[in-house]
Order: C-alpha cells, then structure tokens, then sequence
C-alpha cells in the first residue's frame, strides 16, 4: 500500500521543480512510511511513497523495465500476480523482482489496456510509457483505492493519491463546486467523479484514462456489475468455496497480518475462515464503547474466543473527541460519516500490532445487508399494488400531515414511510439514503445558494444508478446504486483515510469481484429472508458462528452524536451560528443553524445530522482557508 502523486505536460516537454513533486509526494507519507522515490524527467514527473507489504528487498518505485521504456507508480495489492507472473513469463517476460508492481509494466507492454480486465486487486496507478510519451492511470473495480486529478491551465495534468498533493501545485484553482456541497449535503459525502473543488476530479472506479503528448484524454470504462450479470444457483457451498478462496489471496503478504473485528456477521465470517487456514492464532482487534447501546465487543470477543485469536480491544471512552479536529486532515473535503471516528481508532490499534488487516466491508452490498434493502423491498410489493396517481394524490397528503415520528413508538413512526410510499422507486431510494431530507436541507442551505445550483438535483446521482438497468429486482437496483455511488464515495473511502493514516492496509475478501458478481446475482429469495438481509451467507456460516452472532439485529459502527451535542460539545454548536466561515460562504442559513442548535439541545428535535454536517463543512472551510494562507507565503 503506498501513496502516488504526479505532473504530466501534456503539450510540451517543460522540465518540473523537483521540490514541487517532492511537496506532492511528501503530503502522502503517512500512505508510504517505508520509502520514497522520484522520476523527474522532461514533461513527466513520478513520485512514490511506499509501505512495504510484498518483496521488502525489491519492490522499490518508481519501478522501470529495464530497457527504461515503461515506468510506473502503483498503490495497491494484485492478489493474483503469482498467476500473472507465469503468464508473462510464457510471453517471454523476464522479472527483476518478486513484486506484484513489476507484473503491471510487463502486463501493459503485451496486454495494453486489456490488463485491466485481468488484475484481481485493489489499486491505483500511473504508468509512463516513454516511447509513446503516453500516461495511462487506471482505479481498480469497485475504487478501494483513490485517484485524484486535475487539468491545469498551462496544460500540467496533476494527480496523487490524495486531493492534499494536487494542493500543493500553486497554480491549483480552490474554488469549491457547488453541486459537489449540494451532494455532501444530500449524503453526506462528495460522490465520484466529483471533488469539492471545481477544478479536480476523481477518476471512477473499474475506469481507466489514457493522456497522450498533444492528443485529446481518453476515459473509458473497463468493467461494470451489470456486465456480469447471469443466473447464479443459491448453493452454500459455491458461496463458501468463493469465500475461502478470497480470503486465501488476501493473506499474501511479508508482514504481519490479522483482521478487524467487529462482532457482525461479516467480519466474523471472515475472521473464521482465516483461522481455519493459519497455521498460527490470526490477530484480530476490536473497539469499545463505554455506552452500552452503542458497544458491540461481547460479541467480537466471543468470536475470538471460539478461534483463539490474539484478541486487542481498545474502548472509546464517550467523552473523547480527540480525533475531530483531525478529520478534516485526513479526509481533505467534507466527509460527514460519523463512523469514520471508531474506524479510526480500530485502524490505530490494528497497526501497533499488524501492517496488514483484512475487513468485513463490502458484504452488505455483496448479499443485501442493509436493513433499507428490506424496507425498500417492501415498499415496492405496495407500490406494485397501489396505482402510482393514487400514490401522490393520498399518500404524499397523508406524509405531509403526519407528525414528525421521534417521540413516538417505532412501528408509528410513519411519516417517512408515506412520503416514500407516494415517490416513484428512485426517489424513494434516493430520499432513502440521504443523510438529510429536502425538508432540511432547503431550510439549511440559503436561497441564493439553491438558485445557484441551476436546477441540479443532488438525489440525480442516485436516481441515475438506480434505474441503470430496470431488469434488475428491486434490491439489485438499490444494490446497485450503492456499489455505485455509497461504497465507493463514503465507505472505501472512509477506511482507506482512516487506514492509511495510520500507515495500514485494509483488505477487502467481500469485494472480490468473483464472489461479488456471483453474490449480486443470487436470487432475491437468496438475500431476504424473515431474519434479515444476507439469508444465505447466514446459512453458510452456521456451522462456523452462534446464532447469537449471525441472527441479532444489526448494529451501527458510530458514536453517540445526538448526546454530544446536547452535553459535552453544547457550547461548540451554539458557537457554530456564529462562525464567519460559515456565513461568509454563502452556503448554510445561519438562521437556521442557530434554530437547529437551540431546539436540539433543548431535546425538542434531533438535529444532530444536519448539525455534524454543518461542523464538518465548517471545519473543511477552515482548513481550506489556511492551506490557501499557506500556499501563498
């Protein structure tokens, strides 16, 4: 795992400041601890930093063939390169070193971009081919890791790991993309493509983009989901024989490997059949809360004790909010997922103890275990019932006048349910995973930076996914908009910062894309059943883990946002109303922010999502003001 940054003068051979790629470089060494390496070239700059996991002794980049032709860059794991590497060879390649990284320059020099089709893994890289004086990045599948871009005016393409390097190039524009704040207002986090700057991009995942010296880019597309899509036969064991072999290729590595372990189905699954491969106790880590609604470790403990794992567990005392002036650090634009403070720390943990530690991510997107997945299921069976001009003519009446439902018993808390009921599918879905209603967010966000949108529709993002491809069931569209948008935008990148801040890879066995393409086939039946999402991944495991594990309901990974700012952090978000950051970006009502506080703290309403929103974006300003300060002394 390793951070990348670069500079590519895609119309002349202009010679780059060595310390400028080396600032770019640098702002990733927390990627990177291990080594750092440059290629300053005419036109082309590489710069490297590297965790080493894979052939401490070789793997050195920027790596090159030895005739100097191809170099490349590359952040990542290829869990399938020992296959590829005997597949090179038998083309006649002859291998320098034993790293996965050096299966990308011979791949590229008999594959071109039809590599792509063939790595198995979580990467980001940048491949210079000098004889075609062409740059050529690529983002793996599902977008584990990132890929940042920009095109400057002169005409210098800039791109890194992370949106921090392409900060450091001061002829970086910094002005802020409004639809990509409408979007962290909708969801809580800045979705792909977009960036919160205008100027920058992210490149998608399962993309490639070709830039050649005095030509036109070239984006494509090399994998889609829906490509793959086929009938798949529910059999536990297909499922098992998938699982297993995942997780076998994620335990490649030189250095110490153990696993993240939270007491849920998908974690445990894969903490089990770790242990049943090693030879030694698997290292697992867990966090703790010191409020029971929100402490799941009981149950990651007893999974440890089933399989004699070399258990740590780190408790989160319910008044430490040491981390919070750092997440605007490590995230570089707004990122409102509350979770990424404990995933933080279990990261933290992991990594006094592991350089490597594989995750449950992924499988409730793979088997449909998003407790949304049922409800959405269930409404749809209605909507199917009830003609769509009754839906809005009744339902959306209904929705308006029923009360706001936190003060009521749950099974009559309505309102949301109607108001869904009376949408079409993608709205409802979209409305769904917002992290703030229309409702508030037209009385957050100020009118002149409503109209400034243009009529751009944030929830279009989800809309747009979501009726790709209307053969699908109804999970298989909601599933598949999260893999497009959720997965990639707010969790890969929530545990990618969280990892590599901390100087740790995170392996993901779920998002393989053989176990994932065959899992998001699988029949609704297979998904859903009267326990919940994940039915047959369920079954699978029985034999491994209690029912205790694999059956209780669900719980959040998060912390307790609402009691915070109504205690411990009351004074800050009174104070919030009162930031001229805030104002001064034209974007949030401060009227609305110092109603929202009041009526919050006071136990009137829970606002704390549109008020940890307004934090975060307050503390992102904050951040963007002094780094431009910076940029300019």
């Amino acid at each position: 795992m390793c951070g990348i940054a670069g500079l590519f003068d895609t119309r002349a051979k202009t010679p780059f400041d060595e310390a400028l790629i080396r600032r770019m470089t640098d702002a990733v060494a927390h990627r990177g601890p291990d080594g750092s390496g440059i290629l300053n070239e005419p036109g082309i700059a590489l710069g490297h930093r590297r965790l080493a996991i894979i052939d401490l002794a070789g793997g050195h980049q920027p790596m090159s063939t030895a005739d100097g032709a191809l170099t490349v860059i590359f952040n990542g794991e290829i869990y399938n390169f020992l296959d590829l590497r005997t597949e090179l060879q038998g083309l006649g390649a002859v291998f320098a070193s034993r790293s996965d990284t050096e299966v990308l320059l011979h791949g590229w020099r008999h594959w071109g971009s039809a590599m792509l089709a063939k790595l198995h893994g979580m990467f980001a890289f940048a491949l210079w081919d000098a004889r075609e004086q062409t740059l050529f990045l690529a983002r793996d599948k599902f977008g584990k890791k990132p890929l940042h871009y920009a095109m400057l005016p002169d005409g210098t393409l800039a791109f890194g790991s992370e949106i921090k390097s392409l900060l450091c190039h001061p002829g970086m524009d910094r002005t802020l993309d409004p639809q990509a704040a409408s979007d962290f207002f909708t969801y809580g986090y800045v979705p792909d493509p977009k960036t919160i700057y205008a100027a920058m991009r992210k490149l998608a995942p399962a993309h490639y983009m070709v830039v050649k010296r005095g030509r036109s880019i070239e984006t494509a597309r090399y994998w889609n989901i829906l490509d793959e899509k086929r009938q798949t036969e529910p059999a536990e064991d297909r499922l098992l024989a998938l699982l297993k072999s995942a997780t076998a290729g994620r335990l490649i590595a030189d250095v110490p490997l153990g696993a993240l372990l939270s007491g849920g189905v998908d974690s445990s699954a894969i903490v089990a059949l770790m242990a049943e491969m090693s030879q030694i106790p698997v290292n697992t880590f867990s966090i703790a809360f010191d409020e029971p609604a929100f402490d799941e470790s009981l149950h990651a403990r007893a999974v440890a004790g089933r399989y004699g794992t070399r258990h740590a567990t780190q408790t989160i005392r319910s008044d430490d909010f040491s981390l919070l002036p750092r997440l605007s650090e490590i995230y570089d634009e707004p990122f409102g997922d509350v979770s990424a403070i404990p995933t933080f720390a279990v990261c933290a943990l992991a990594r006094k103890s592991v350089t490597v530690a594989l995750s449950g991510d992924g499988g409730d997107e793979a088997f449909g275990g998003y407790r949304r997945y049922a409800f959405h299921n269930a409404e749809e069976a209605i909507r199917r019932r009830i003609p769509r001009g009754i839906r809005r003519s009744l339902l959306a009446p209904l929705a308006a006048l029923y009360p706001h439902g936190s003060w009521l018993p749950r099974p009559l808390r309505a309102k949301t349910t109607l108001a869904e009921l009376s949408l079409d599918a993608a709205d409802a879905y979209a409305g769904m995973v917002a992290a703030l209603t229309q409702d508030s967010r037209d009385q957050l966000l100020t009118p002149d930076f409503r109209k400034s949108l243009l009529g751009y529709r944030s929830e279009d993002v989800v809309r747009d996914h979501f009726n790709a491809d209307l053969t699908l069931d109804p999970v298989q569209r909601a599933q598949y908009a999260d893999v497009m948008t959720y997965l990639p935008g707010d969790i890969l990148v929530k545990v990618d910062r969280a990892s590599m801040a901390n100087s740790l890879e995170l392996r993901a066995p779920f998002l393989d894309p053989d176990l994932f393409s065959w899992a998001f086939a699988l029949p609704l039946s297979a998904k859903l059943d009267r326990s919940g999402g994940k039915a047959i991944l369920k079954r699978a495991m029985t034999p491994r883990l209690p029912a205790d594990i694999l059956y209780r309901t669900k719980q959040g990974f998060t912390v307790p946002l609402a009691r915070w700012f109504r205690k411990d952090l009351r004074n800050e978000i009174l104070g919030l109303a009162q930031s001229t950051r805030l104002r001064d970006s034209g974007v949030i009502d401060m009227r609305t922010v110092a109603r929202m506080a009041r009526a919050h703290i006071s136990g009137a309403r829970d606002h704390s999502k549109a008020l940890w929103l307004a934090w975060v974006f307050d503390a992102f300003l904050a951040r963007r003001a002094a780094g431009s300060s910076a940029a300019h002394q």
